[in-house]
């Protein structure tokens, strides 16, 4: 149990909130004042027993006599009664009121914890995982947090206050025996729950697995909603969907059927402590050594302790399951991030732009070499193209250039200074991209734009629409600007989506500009068209240039041709056709089949 609770404490017990410090110690000393209340209630009952019986024996009152005993002490014990349950409950709903700010502030910031972890790990982590089995991994886990800080402060500290409090009145009310059986029956009960709940968690595990998968499935399902439509294969998805259900089912029942069968042996038990406890007091009834009062205060101590234990071992349950839930979430954030800040970078000095690649060795995986010393320079201002046939590490220039990953050996260089020894954040902010695939937010058309720069001004994203020339399809829209693009940006074409792209970048305003493949995905005309606001958004940037098209890199001041990870050519344009080597002979290839020039 120490090893859930312990991590989450400086979230219980936040340093820098003192407030909600306020709120645990207040809510501890309404936790002692409610089980005080909660113990006076059977012991009031007790009296109003014994005053009743002991009235019983007297002779029959008068009228009057019936008065005078209304307003005497059975009375004044009622109404004690009374305000003792109005009491415990009053003070029970303050404290969870009081301790609820402190459970969810522990949610949020182990939540947040976890999302700003996942962005620190490395793009490798991001490409091995599902984005539906990550958000089910957030979302328990984040639900698991909640569950254990509730319960632990809900119903397993004030019972074991109540158990503790119980005992130590019947050790100086009644004898020695009863507390024993009272600490059997306890410890017997949470033995029991400990060892069934232990045998659960196999299957909660497999609840859990097959709820991710199925969640995972369905997200990519539906993620890929277009490519299901166009092959007609929607009733496959709905199988393997139906099939992980079927999964997630049996193991469900499973885990419903484990939980009947452990409530029902934690029953038996408990009925036989109280059985045991009832008996000792009969006989000491009937011995005269005990009242009728004390056979009802250990029946209802008994029964009592039988509900709040009962939630414990409910909250016992929950708790070990919310464990399991949490698990993957610490798994995660048990990642080391492939990527980080040296503890001696600084902010990059941004100048005049210069990229250096000094024979770059780069694998993705041991015995996979993509890059094998790569070198080349892109002064000030100019412009560089890398081209060359699939696989052969254009667009892992630009992911070594943004440190998404780091060299196998050699250099990469701005401005004369290793990205590796300067912070990813300044890094970034020099270098704007238009990729291949736009990925939109499920939001506005400005707001997408002004992803860019999240400072800037409504007009300033205007500005950047129309140099990204999206007059036409602002124009176009019926809600101009606060269009909503829909999930992934689905309701743009690709060249609208280029142009947001292009928007972006020009928002940013950086040094350097990364264009990966930026109009590969589009037709030719669109390209022609985008072109030109390519152009724009380059002029007088020094411009990295990942292309497959051979027309859209004829312009640029040299062109580097990639193959099996060398630099196999470097020249303009048409230094390079008159070599007549492999670039004359991609765009011979192009030309013919009508993408080149």
């Amino acid at each position: 149990m120490s090893s859930m609770i312990v991590p989450l404490l400086p979230y219980i017990w936040p340093r820098d909130r003192p407030d909600l410090q306020l709120r645990v110690v207040v809510a501890l000393l309404l936790l002692l004042a409610t089980k005080l209340a909660t113990l006076s209630i059977p012991l009031l009952f007790k009296l109003i027993t014994d005053a009743l019986v002991g009235d019983l024996e007297k002779p029959p009152m008068a009228g009057s006599q019936w008065t005078l005993w209304l307003l005497g002490a059975p009375a004044a014990l009622v109404a004690a009664y009374c305000i003792a349950r109005v009491l415990e409950s009053a003070l029970t709903q303050l404290r969870d009121g009081l301790f609820g700010r402190v459970t969810m502030h522990a949610v949020r910031r182990m939540a947040v914890k976890t999302f700003a972890h996942l962005h620190e790990l490395s793009l490798r982590f991001h490409l091995e995982r599902k984005i539906g089995g990550l958000s089910q991994v957030l979302e328990r886990g984040r639900n698991g947090v909640e569950i254990i800080v509730r319960l632990v402060a809900m119903q397993l500290l004030p019972t074991f206050v109540e158990l503790l409090l119980i005992a130590g009145y019947m050790m100086w009310q009644f004898d020695w025996r009863y507390v024993v059986t009272v600490l059997l029956t306890v410890i017997g009960y949470v033995v029991l729950t400990w060892r069934l709940t232990e045998t659960r968690l196999g299957i909660r595990r497999i609840v859990n697995s097959a709820d991710t998968e199925a969640n995972s499935r369905a997200v990519d399902a539906l993620i890929n909603y277009e490519a299901v439509k166009y092959f007609g294969n929607e009733d496959r998805e709905i199988r393997r969907y139906d099939s992980m259900m079927q999964r997630y089912e049996d193991a469900s029942v499973k885990a419903i059927t484990s939980l009947s069968m452990t409530n029902t042996a934690n029953t038996i038990l408990f009925t036989a402590g109280l059985g045991v406890a009832m008996v000792m007091c009969v006989l000491e009834v009937k011995a005269g050594t005990k009242t009728v009062g004390d056979f009802v205060l250990i029946n209802a101590m008994m029964l009592q302790l039988y509900q709040p234990l009962y939630f414990v071992g409910l909250a016992y349950r929950e708790v070990k399951q919310a464990a399991t839930d949490i698990e993957a979430m610490r798994s995660v954030l048990a990642e080391e991030p492939e990527i980080e800040d040296r503890a001696t970078a600084q902010p990059l000095k941004a100048g005049s732009g210069v990229i250096r690649f000094d024979n770059v060795v780069f694998a993705y995986e041991p015995g996979r070499t993509i890059l094998n010393g790569v070198s080349f320079d892109v002064p000030s201002g100019k412009s560089l193209a890398v081209v060359g046939p699939s696989g052969s590490g254009k667009s892992t220039i630009a992911r070594l250039l943004f440190r998404l990953y780091d060299a196998t050996s050699g250099r990469v260089q701005i401005d004369g200074q290793d990205v590796g020894e300067v912070t990813q954040a300044s890094l970034r902010a020099a270098i704007g991209i238009v990729p291949q695939d736009t990925v939109l937010f499920n939001d506005t058309l400005r707001e997408n734009i002004r992803y860019g720069r999240m400072s800037a001004t409504d007009a300033e994203v205007e500005d950047a629409a129309r140099h990204a020339q999206l007059d036409g399809l602002i124009r176009a829209a019926p809600d101009g600007y606060e269009t909503e693009v829909g999930e992934r940006g689905l309701k743009l074409s690709g060249g609208e989506k280029q142009r947001v792209a292009i928007a972006r970048t020009i928002l940013k305003n950086p040094r350097i500009l990364v264009l990966d493949e930026a109009t590969s995905a589009l037709d030719t005309r669109t390209e022609k068209e985008i072109q030109g606001a390519l152009e724009t958004v380059s002029r007088n940037r020094t411009a990295l240039i990942i292309a497959h098209r051979l027309s859209t890199v004829v312009g640029a001041d040299e062109i580097i041709v990639l193959d099996r990870g060398v630099v196999a050519e470097r020249g303009t344009h048409q230094a390079l056709l008159a070599k007549g080597g492999l670039y004359a002979g991609m765009w011979r290839h192009q030309s013919e089949a009508g993408d080149g020039g």
